[in-house]
């Protein structure tokens, strides 16, 4: 592999690393060498990821965290630091979303959303830059967006607003940040095949949507890992502020 997509070096905090993608994005770090502490609510989970990442020889650990919460998130980021040294690299992943109309969505679905995918990014990227700056290391963060925090779709109101305050959080603080040699960055997946979501697309709606994909297909979440290994890593040191997507063309795909 080529040097500059090396992270033997990093130290790498992925939250909601329990499950879906955050676990995934946990596994492909370690592949590609990083030392990664998987953070999330459910311990018992992290467990097993954990050990099966140090049974295929990867450099792992686990904290508990709950992003909603900064008194849990510094604990958590302490304990990480404990175990590997300073987190070079964080993966903003945790996320929840709740569906329903507008018109009857009520207020705690939208403030469980809301602080979760924002007011969590928000405050896991001020942990990890506070950090990065008293030790002097610098480092990459990775806010995992939507393209639906870029276009919008019926039913997911309080979800699509909160992606798209990451996307601008992103932005605002990639400007503040570079002169401390933090990169601030977003990776905006488009509809993903998982375990969470593998009945809804098999029903008539969901082959409905993958129609309008350009590509005509879901995407795995091994088509992330280029772009998150390019935002994490040293390839990627001239990169700040930018949200890459990864769709299958969803986002230039006709109205």
């Amino acid at each position: 592999m080529n040097e500059l997509f090396n992270l033997r070096v990093s130290h790498a905090l992925v939250t909601g690393a329990s499950s879906g993608l955050g676990q995934h994005f946990a596994r492909f770090l370690a592949g590609a060498g990083a030392k990664v502490t998987l953070a999330a609510r459910r311990e018992a989970a992290l467990t097993r990821t954990v050990e099966e990442i140090r049974a295929e020889a990867g450099q792992a650990q686990s904290v508990v965290m709950d992003v909603t919460d900064a008194g849990s998130i510094g604990r958590a980021f302490d304990r990480a630091e404990e175990g590997f040294g300073p987190v070079t690299v964080l993966v903003n992943n945790a996320g929840v979303t709740a569906a329903g109309v507008a018109l009857q969505l009520d207020e705690a679905s939208w403030d469980q959303v809301i602080d979760t995918n924002l007011k969590g990014v928000w405050l896991a990227a001020q942990a990890a830059a506070q950090r990065m700056v008293r030790h002097g290391t610098g480092g990459s963060i990775v806010n995992i967006a939507s393209i639906l925090g870029l276009r919008v779709a019926g039913g997911v109101a309080p979800y699509a607003v909160s992606k798209a305050g990451v996307v601008q959080m992103t932005k605002t603080l990639a400007l503040e940040w570079a002169r401390h040699n933090i990169r601030v960055n977003a990776l905006a997946p488009g509809y993903i095949e998982t375990e969470l979501n593998s009945d809804f697309f098999a029903s008539d709606a969901g082959q409905a949507l993958v129609k309008r994909i350009p590509q005509r297909r879901l995407g795995k979440a091994g088509e992330l890992d280029g772009a998150l290994l390019l935002l994490a890593s040293s390839a990627g040191s001239y990169t700040t502020g930018c949200v890459i997507a990864v769709d299958g063309g969803h986002l230039v795909s006709s109205l």
